[in-house]
């Protein structure tokens, strides 16, 4: 399996002169292409750090995380902007949709920024509503829609560019249970069907249960893994739990 993600050895240190505190302690981990891995562990585990490093957003006191092999803690600033535009995808808790733009102009912007031809931009945009069951929205602001619809038009946006990696932070946090359900069936086919490689963190079980493999971070490190295999969800979402008693309760 081609590896899209690489970490080795990452760290994060915040403070200084006494007061020193490990977010990361040496992670390393990999992700294949097609491949659906969530992050789980407790509150100040560093899970969202360990995302944070991954998308750019923050930067690794050492280590490196390589993305179909560019080490982006090697970028400068000019060079990240680009490589996140052309490389990643995000799909954040709260949508981050544009309340003045439709649901096609929200998942267009991005195609329109690097500037692809209108044709172009109208089939890929209704391909990715169609695979997410939100076609029927594409004519709708944000505030005409469900939390649900909004969550698929943000994960449309994120996937319609052809991203190396998707990474969702939290993405079925403000969703009601129905519409969770139908947001993580949604990313199973973007991962079935559009092969798209998905890296997302969370404190739920039963989200979690849709992944392929599960990373838990414990104090900055990576403590275990769970990889799915032929089990069932429900098989799956019982050795969650399992872990997540030996941690101490709820990964929240």
């Amino acid at each position: 399996m081609q590896k899209i993600l690489q970490v080795r050895d990452l760290e994060k240190i915040y403070g200084g002169r006494g007061s020193v505190t490990k977010a990361l302690n040496g992670i390393s981990f990999d992700v294949g292409k097609g491949e659906y891995v969530g992050v789980m562990g407790a509150s100040g585990s560093g899970k969202t750090t360990l995302l944070n490093c991954v998308s750019t957003i923050d930067s690794a006191t050492s280590g490196s995380i390589h993305i179909e092999n560019v080490d982006v803690t090697t970028l400068r600033s000019g060079q990240l902007s680009d490589f996140r535009c052309r490389k990643l995808g995000f799909i954040f808790q709260d949508y981050n949709l544009l309340d003045t733009l439709t649901a096609f102009e929200n998942i267009a912007l991005a195609l329109t920024i690097a500037r692809v031809s209108p044709r172009d931009v109208t089939q890929r945009v209704s391909a990715v509503a169609e695979k997410l069951g939100i076609s029927e929205v594409l004519n709708k602001h944000p505030v005409q829609m469900s939390g649900g619809q909004r969550q698929r038009v943000a994960s449309a946006r994120a996937i319609v560019t052809n991203p190396a990696l998707v990474l969702a932070d939290e993405p079925t946090g403000a969703l009601d249970s129905k519409s969770s359900q139908a947001l993580l069936e949604s990313f199973r086919a973007m991962v079935k069907e559009l092969q798209s490689t998905i890296l997302m963190v969370t404190h739920d079980p039963f989200s979690a249960s849709y992944a392929d493999r599960i990373l838990f971070i414990r104090d900055g490190r990576l403590f275990t893994e769970l990889v799915r295999g032929e089990d069932s969800r429900k098989a799956f979402f019982d050795k969650i739990m399992e872990v997540m008693t030996v941690l101490g309760g709820e990964a929240a």
